[in-house]
């Protein structure tokens, strides 16, 4: 799958806006699913992180950028949606 359409699958942000290219997995290889914030060497950087969490850490940091408000709803209602809380 192209990284310039595809999102990490655990906090939504387009991997193509990630400045490593992605997470690394335990091989060292680029990950396609998730995100260098959120995985690193194979393994979830916060593995204790609950959904909910996840979508406030977000919703921060899309407001820190100046994000509309109606957007940042937009874009965290998503996560949920993602591989990575999906159960």
């Amino acid at each position: 799958m192209n990284t310039t359409d595809t999102v990490c699958q655990s906090c939504g942000m387009p991997l193509a806006r990630d400045p490593k290219g992605g997470g690394t997995n335990a091989d060292g290889s680029r990950s396609t699913d998730f995100c260098s914030y959120c995985w690193d060497a194979g393994k979830f950087t916060a593995p204790k992180v609950t959904l909910p969490q996840m979508q406030e850490r977000v919703r921060g940091l899309l407001s820190q950028m100046g994000m509309p408000t109606l957007q940042v709803d937009a874009m965290t209602a998503g996560i949920p949606k993602l591989a990575r809380w999906k159960t």
